[in-house]
């Protein structure tokens, strides 16, 4: 089981430079993993950059750890834009990024700033969004009509250093039915629970199971939190823990400290 951590972009966190200081501090200590919040809002904090400018800041400052978004609610975001972001990363990286995705839900970066407002229509925006993403990434003659896309004769190159394509890993609130169908069709799957509890490891069983994990080599399992019977959950099927504060309670010196201090158990 690999294992990395997951950090915010707001209040302490807001400067790409520590982030990318983290990310460095994370490979030299053994973490497999350097991941950031994708926000442009957040409640309780008024400060905050852009991840994806810190995610380029990342990859040059790191050689060996994996990094991306978790996760990236692609409901907000063109996804042209988005591959050519994504196609830009892998390849200044050497073929390391992961993109986690969801759907969103916070009011104050959706119904405040002028995007969409309900839950059903998110959803169909983020499958419409991966659909247009995979075509552009095949650097071949594309296009693609939906509800709330359009793509005419488009041709994206380059195209992605990893193939089939850029791992894409699916985030939802466990166990809801809705992100984990979309996680089947993908490439990992990033349960989310509402209550600040760590995932037990029949917990982890049980997703494994119904997102059937062990029949899909290759397919990543990411639970995360701040603590947890981590053999446990690799025995259970989880591929990845990933180490990620509380939101309510996020110290960069204590993020600082847990990151110098290497993942547990190596």
């Amino acid at each position: 089981m690999r294992l990395g951590v997951n950090v915010p972009t707001f209040g302490e966190f807001a400067d790409v430079r520590v982030l990318a200081e983290l990310a460095a501090l994370a490979e030299q200590s053994g973490w497999d993993g350097f991941f950031v919040w994708d926000h442009v809002v957040w409640p309780y904090a008024d400060e905050i950059v852009d991840p994806w400018i810190a995610l380029t800041a990342v990859a040059l400052g790191t050689e060996r750890i994996r990094f991306g978004p978790l996760v990236a609610p692609l409901s907000r975001r063109r996804p042209h834009k988005v591959a050519r972001e994504t196609v830009t990363l892998d390849r200044l990286s050497g073929g390391r990024f992961v993109l986690g995705v969801g759907s969103g839900a916070f009011p104050k970066e959706f119904d405040d700033l002028g995007e969409a407002d309900d839950a059903r229509t998110r959803a169909a925006l983020l499958d419409e969004s991966l659909a247009v993403l995979t075509g552009l990434w095949s650097g071949e003659n594309f296009s693609f009509t939906g509800e709330h896309h359009r793509v005419r004769d488009a041709v994206f190159r380059p195209t992605p250093l990893q193939q089939p394509r850029i791992p894409v890993w699916v985030g939802g609130q466990w166990p809801l039915s809705g992100p984990l169908g979309r996680a089947r069709r993908w490439d990992g799957y990033v349960p989310l629970k509402a209550e600040p509890t760590p995932f037990s490891t029949a917990e982890v069983k049980d997703v494994a199971e119904r997102v059937g994990a062990a029949e899909r080599p290759g397919f990543d399992l990411v639970i995360s939190g701040t603590e947890g019977d981590l053999a446990g959950y690799e025995s259970a099927g989880a591929t990845w823990w990933v180490h990620t504060p509380p939101p309510w309670d996020v110290s960069l010196s204590a993020v600082r400290d847990r990151v110098a201090a290497g993942p547990p158990g190596r």
